[in-house]
């Protein structure tokens, strides 16, 4: 068993690899209130949960873009699994097979998705993973990461609409049929959905364009990326577990 953690800036995707699939893939909070001892407490529960037995992991992977979150995670795989967990980062980079553009800048789940999305096409392709940020990730046949475009997320972007309301509300992640809205929460799902369409449309147009490659693999990940149905031919694949994948692929390099 392969056991990875991905520590995003709302949620921590944890994944466990047998027999070749996610066998189980979780949701833990991204909190820095949260002592190590909740996340500690919290994996072995899983894994009780599940029958799963903790010394029949054969190794753990872990990407941040959480700093302050990194080593309590850290500590509790350890303790969970009894290995020193592996960390995508700069040490690991350079021994990747994609070249890693601005190593201390870029995200690890950016090169995370880069490394499972090349290592899958072995061709230009784009990530356009849709969590916290919208992020397109762009590699090239060989195995050079282009450059990355961020934006807010989705419910980021709606959240920013809500937050600073008088009278906080929730606006459901459905797309609507019409682009007049009729109250508020249609006004702002269908200015959100029906508009982030047209971003990600255009954004590859602009990609495409650029690399000359109207053929251009493109893979759509994160937990959102099937909340916009019209979008669907846009995509050569909707992987939500790649950023799992990457981490996985990343072993074979340590």
């Amino acid at each position: 068993m392969i056991f990875v953690l991905d520590i995003g800036n709302s949620d921590i995707t944890a994944g466990l690899w047998l027999e070749a699939n996610w066998k189980h893939v979780w949701r833990l909070p991204t909190d820095t209130s949260l002592p190590q001892t909740f996340y500690t407490m919290r994996l072995r529960d899983l894994f009780l949960e599940h029958g799963l037995k903790t010394d029949q992991l054969e190794a753990v992977v872990i990407s941040s873009v959480v700093p302050d979150m990194t080593d309590r995670v850290k500590q509790a795989a350890f303790l969970l699994a009894e290995k020193e967990p592996l960390i995508l980062g700069g040490a690991l980079y350079d021994k990747l097979p994609i070249g890693i553009l601005n190593p201390h800048q870029i995200g690890s789940d950016l090169v995370s998705n880069a490394l499972a999305a090349y290592e899958l096409f072995k061709s230009n392709c784009v990530v356009v993973d849709f969590g916290t940020a919208l992020t397109f990730t762009t590699v090239s046949a060989a195995g050079e990461i282009l450059g990355v475009s961020i934006v807010p997320g989705l419910k980021t972007s709606i959240k920013a609409l809500t937050q600073n309301t008088a009278q906080l509300f929730e606006v459901p992640l459905q797309v609507p049929s019409s682009v007049l809205g009729k109250n508020t929460t249609h006004a702002i799902q269908a200015g959100v959905l029906h508009g982030y369409e047209g971003l990600v449309r255009t954004m590859l147009q602009k990609i495409k364009s650029e690399l000359n490659d109207p053929a251009l693999k493109v893979v759509a990940t994160g937990g959102l990326s099937s909340i916009l149905p019209a979008l669907k031919d846009e995509f050569t694949i909707i992987n939500r577990e790649l950023t799992l994948d990457g981490l996985r692929l990343a072993l074979k390099y340590a």
